[in-house]
């Protein structure tokens, strides 16, 4: 599908990861708060990882694991229930690892939600590490979510854009603002030293790449517009040293930070750059990481 075909994105149910750490319960009542702006249910899953624990732990200990589990997932969906009483809130007690786990939940349409951190201790490290896992493997969006819990409303969702070829999930940056009846912030950091060492060495030369730069944002925002008409949408083009480090602080100042996950240059592996780990370590708010392609595969999201 051509970028000039690519409608409204509809934004699709949310699957939340939950393994009894604050950080999870956070993100829970996060993504129950998402579901509703959304309105599609909540489905809430507790990864207990019993298949793998199975080869190393014998029936009654497993049977423990699933019973907290159980009773996990029943607390949580109690305060979910507690806070938005209209909302539809399913709940899954799944055997696999975390990450293949919430993967098999969301399917090929969800929404996955998790947490920023695990439980203390050297579980943090294993428990953190299924965030950065799903972001990097998803074929759907991911939002890990970060900053503050009752931090105030800016009333804007950023998008962190590099050029054109981003319009295809900046519009599921715009859908979740306008689900937030909040103005769409579209970033572009342009960093100097990209060019360093390059034929582009001279002032007018650098000049030049910025104008086009700064036209390229407008054409974005422009055809942004055309498929939301009503929702407010700025443009800027941020310069700096360090691409990292001017979003994270423009992550202090919006709701949702989105920004899109590029293909793996040989087609196989990871794909989450310096950037995104940057993000989902240091950021201020809930950053959200769309997979490449996702919105032409399906126009739900």
């Amino acid at each position: 599908m051509s970028s000039e075909n690519l409608a409204r994105p509809e934004l699709a149910a949310v699957v939340v990861g939950i393994d009894g750490s604050p950080s999870a319960r956070t993100a829970a009542l996060w993504a129950a708060a998402e579901a509703d702006r959304r309105s599609r249910p909540l489905h809430i899953v507790h990864a207990a990882d019993t298949d793998r624990r199975a080869y190393w732990s014998d029936a009654e200990t497993i049977q423990a694991v699933r019973e907290a589990g159980h009773d996990l997932l029943v607390e949580t969906a109690d305060a979910v229930r507690e806070r938005l009483p209209g909302l539809t809130v399913t709940k899954e007690l799944g055997r696999r690892e975390p990450v293949a786990g919430l993967l098999a939940a969301a399917g090929g349409r969800g929404t996955i939600v998790v947490g920023s951190r695990g439980l203390g201790g050297f579980s943090s490290l294993l428990l953190g590490s299924v965030g950065l896992g799903v972001a990097a493997r998803a074929e759907v969006p991911v939002i890990v979510v970060r900053g503050e819990a009752e931090r105030p409303e800016s009333g804007s969702v950023t998008a962190a854009v590099h050029d054109s070829a981003d319009l295809e999930w900046l519009l599921l940056a715009a859908a979740e603002a306008d689900a937030r009846k909040a103005a769409l912030r579209i970033v572009s950091v342009w960093n100097v030293l990209t060019h360093v060492g390059t034929v582009a060495t001279m002032l007018d030369d650098l000049d030049e790449i910025a104008q086009r730069r700064v036209h390229d944002m407008k054409a974005l925002a422009d055809r942004v517009r055309e498929r939301y008409p009503d929702l407010i949408v700025g443009h800027h083009v941020e310069t700096g040293t360090s691409t990292p480090g001017i979003l994270i602080e423009a992550s202090a100042h919006t709701d949702l930070l989105v920004m899109g996950r590029g293909r793996h240059p040989l087609g196989v592996g990871r794909s989450l750059g310096r950037v995104a780990h940057a993000l989902l370590h240091h950021a201020h708010c809930p950053v959200e990481i769309v997979p490449a392609g996702f919105v032409s595969r399906d126009g739900t999201t």
